[in-house]
């Protein structure tokens, strides 16, 4: 018994001193580089939350570093962790959806009709994010709107590079569309959403689909803070979210560069534009004004800032991210006038609010109907953090009950 304790107290001593000192980082890390500005109201727990991430990323680089495994392999590992559970009153099944996993999550009390089909696509920069790291978004989706919902498994970069991901979700959807009837949906009423990139791939599908004339018409989007355009990144929303957590702003341009699978070396260029060919600053300068934004987004402070003389030998590595298929945004009239109904949610303190705004704007001016949800106290990535936990936020929960009043409401 004495040896049993002296090993686990030698265990514990092994393992708590990294851990202590990876905590010791990480709160260092977030109090010295984030800027949670005062109107947030729970500073604390975001700050806890953010830490946690640190801790995983930091962990994640020094395996990369060390040759052991990519930096995104050990936060899809953790976030394995993360583990909920579908509700009770509903059936799960895990499928293939033309080569594509799925997992299908229906109510188990029997309809007079067939029901809405929602078709989602999770977020977590295409690289990270699972089906089970969204069962708790799904299921509450699934139950409170009477649906039957998809919950898609992308294939993730970099192991499989764009467009990869979105070319899995488009081909999820065209299935069920065509296997409505086996899945107990009504084939006119199926929606297509996701969070942060997988509202970027559902923006994607749904114009991908506008002109499939064999196909039922979309019913409705969902686009939950979705990045939206590669091309300016001083927008206001980036310059007054820039050290917020989750997501600061140089991130997001580090990580769109793992996620195409190039150097992050060019981070520098893109945070500053010189990626951006003339003639395209001429073609989406319209799109990306700063004018489009009311002005009550600019109160918390804003300037203006040029982009910086184009670079051809970086447009050259970077030019498919100034593409439709990745900047959505950029899609031509003909096809955002024919897109479905819609649903935009975006948060104050995302950095990329703004993206969320301007494609609203776009959506609005070629007359499509537009319902908007703005979270207050919101920041990026907080759909998983509605339900009764440590890190549960009440902004998660405005956010989730807008998507289900929406949905039953189609």
């Amino acid at each position: 018994m004495e040896l049993l304790q002296s090993l686990l107290l030698a265990l514990t001593g092994v393992i708590g001193i990294p851990f202590l000192s990876l905590l010791s980082w990480a709160i260092y890390y977030d109090l010295s580089k984030s800027e949670i500005p005062p109107g947030f109201d729970s500073p604390l727990k975001l700050r806890g939350l953010h830490c946690l991430a640190i801790m995983a990323f930091t962990v994640g680089k020094c395996l990369e570093v060390l040759g052991v495994c990519r930096q995104v392999a050990v936060i899809c590992f953790l976030m394995n962790f993360w583990n909920p559970r579908a509700d009770p009153s509903l059936s799960s099944k895990d499928l293939h959806f033309d080569g594509v996993p799925v997992r299908v999550y229906q109510p188990k009390t029997p309809s007079a009709s067939p029901r809405k089909g929602f078709v989602f696509f999770h977020g977590g920069a295409g690289m990270t994010g699972s089906i089970a790291f969204y069962e708790d978004v799904c299921s509450k989706i699934a139950k409170e709107t009477d649906s039957v919902v998809v919950s898609v498994g992308y294939r993730l970069s970099p192991q499989h590079l764009p467009p990869a991901q979105y070319k899995d979700c488009l081909a999820a959807t065209i299935h069920l569309i065509q296997n409505a009837a086996s899945h107990g949906v009504d084939p006119s009423k199926i929606i297509v959403g996701g969070d942060s990139a997988g509202g970027n791939y559902a923006c994607i599908v749904a114009q991908k689909l506008v002109d499939r004339s064999d196909l039922p018409k979309l019913r409705a989007q969902v686009i939950i803070y979705p990045y939206t355009q590669a091309m300016d990144l001083n927008l206001p929303s980036y310059q007054q979210n820039s050290s917020m957590p989750i997501l600061f702003r140089e991130n997001v341009a580090y990580f769109g560069l793992k996620y195409i699978g190039k150097d992050p070396s060019l981070l520098g260029q893109v945070l500053k534009g010189s990626h951006v060919p003339d003639s395209m600053r001429l073609k989406y300068g319209k799109w990306l004004s700063p004018d489009n934004l009311p002005e009550r987004f600019k109160g918390r402070g804003y300037k203006q800032v040029p982009l910086a003389p184009y670079e051809p030998e970086v447009y050259r590595q970077l030019s498919e991210t100034l593409e439709a298929d990745f900047s959505c945004l950029f899609a031509e009239d003909s096809v955002i006038q024919k897109l479905p109904e819609t649903l935009i949610v975006s948060c104050e303190y995302d950095v990329v609010r703004d993206d969320a705004l301007l494609y609203k704007k776009r959506l609005e001016d070629n007359g499509v109907k537009v319902s908007w949800f703005h979270v207050e106290n919101g920041f990026h990535g907080m759909i998983n953090f509605f339900k009764g936990c440590i890190f549960a936020f009440p902004g998660a929960v405005e956010l989730m009950d807008s998507i289900v009043d929406f949905v039953k409401n189609l």
